[in-house]
């Protein structure tokens, strides 16, 4: 992957950047590397660094209903303090580790519709430019795949994945978003659930799963969310039937009683909810290489959901949020 920008801010004749990712899935708490490609301008610049900025497109509730935008959330200082020569060459190698909450993009290959970038930042001269966002692939760890190979196996069907602003209570999460993967119900559970959501928090021991379940009303439970959680370790993932354990577990968080305030485990900690019922436009995508079940729906909007992914690639945000200068 390849993007190239000539320095705007430097005028004609400024030294151009081009950022190589080394070919490879990229997984979350796993190192990403590649080289950063400079070729000299007409004249000789001094680099005072080149940065690293990962970014994201986040959605966030508000009084009026939903808006989109970019965050910054994670910045890599690359290299600086050189010389380039006037037409030269340079390359600067990098190898830099991904958070763990780093949120998945693709499963097998199928892509999520979830916006993620690498972007390059480069000082010269006291002047600052960003390049074009890159887009960036991330593939599960094994303890994510595991548990959405289950729920595929169990019979629940990808809708959307998106990015939401905020923080799950009582979790240790670090990002200032989190991700959510909705999926339609079991036909076991179609008749007690309208849709079922995870969200996986990983650091360097594991996994947490976060599971919210938007629970239809009957004589013996009421309506509302009910949520689960449990945590599979890295180590743990391998001889073990993840349909049977994965459907223990919503088994029992749909025959609990609705807990209070159940929807309040999405959000900043200020009492506002942060959970978002419903598919955000153009999110959907066919993941059945997952295992995933995906109706006819899920095919025909799969090139939407590219289409609004690559529109995020082609400009630079303005909206971004969460790096530091």
């Amino acid at each position: 992957m390849v993007f190239k920008k000539l320095l705007g801010s430097l005028g004609v004749g400024g030294p151009t950047v081009d950022t190589v990712l080394r070919p490879g899935g990229a997984v979350p708490g796993g190192r990403l590397s590649g080289e950063v490609r400079l070729k000299g301008g007409d004249a000789d610049f001094t680099i005072e660094h080149i940065t690293l900025e990962l970014v994201a497109r986040v959605e966030a509730e508000h009084e009026d209903g939903e808006a989109e935008g970019a965050v910054v959330f994670e910045r890599f200082t690359v290299a600086g303090g050189f010389v380039l020569p006037e037409g030269e060459e340079h390359r600067v190698p990098f190898d830099v580790t991904l958070p763990w909450e780093t949120p998945v993009t693709e499963l097998h290959g199928q892509d999520l519709g979830i916006a993620l970038g690498v972007r390059t930042e480069l000082s010269v001269a006291g002047a600052r430019d960003k390049g074009d966002l890159d887009r960036l692939a991330v593939a599960p760890l094994p303890a994510q795949e595991a548990v959405l190979e289950a729920l595929g196996q169990l019979g629940f069907g990808f809708r959307s994945a998106d990015l939401e602003l905020g923080h799950i209570r009582g979790s240790g999460q670090r990002l200032p978003f989190y991700q959510e993967i909705e999926l339609s119900p079991a036909p076991r559970y179609a008749d007690r659930i309208d849709e079922i959501e995870v969200t996986f928090l990983a650091g360097p021991a594991g996994v947490e799963v976060v599971l919210e379940a938007d629970r239809r009303g009957g004589h013996f439970s009421g309506s509302g969310d009910a949520l689960g959680r449990f945590t599979v370790g890295h180590h743990e993932v391998r001889d073990r039937d993840w349909a049977v354990e994965v459907d223990d577990r919503v088994r029992s968080m749909i025959d609990a009683r609705a807990p209070h305030g159940a929807a309040e485990v999405h959000g900043h900690g200020d009492g506002e909810s942060r959970h978002h019922p419903g598919p955000g436009p153009g999110t959907a995508v066919a993941a059945g290489a997952a295992g995933l079940a995906v109706g006819m729906v899920g095919g025909m909007v799969a090139a939407e959901v590219v289409d609004e992914v690559g529109d995020f690639f082609e400009g630079d945000e303005d909206e971004e949020d969460g790096g530091e200068d």
